[in-house]
């Protein structure tokens, strides 16, 4: 994850905490970390923001499946990190992009996250 610029969606602030600082132990350059759409810098998936993403499938009242398909879109590498089990129909147009279940172990946290950072997008 050397030299990562991560967005990280996540509305648990002490989840968000311990997800930041494991990035940065591993080698991220920066992390971005937003609990809401609202909270999203219009430009931040313009070229060069952003190299990886990190996201919860649900934000409080708020699905995030039509923002991982923008991520998708634009050809942005992210893993879902989320208390939805992987079988759920909200993953099913997702095939292939990981999904880390929580409560997660860190180590398979990084691993899912380097994982896509060497551009590998196979299931877990």
């Amino acid at each position: 994850m050397s030299g990562a610029r991560v967005l990280l969606v996540e509305d648990e602030p002490i989840i968000a905490m311990n997800i930041e600082q494991l990035c940065r132990e591993h080698g991220a350059a920066d992390v971005m970390t937003v609990a809401s759409f609202e909270a999203l810098v219009p430009d931040i998936l313009d070229a060069g923001k952003i190299s990886t993403a990190i996201l919860d499938i649900r934000l409080s009242d708020q699905w995030t499946d039509d923002f991982a398909r923008l991520l998708q879109d634009r050809r942005i590498p992210f893993i879902f990190a989320t208390g939805y089990a992987a079988g759920h129909q909200v993953f099913e147009p997702f095939a292939g992009i990981r999904i880390v279940e929580k409560p997660y172990n860190e180590n398979d946290l990084i691993e899912a996250l380097a994982a896509v950072w060497s551009g590998s997008l196979d299931p877990a």
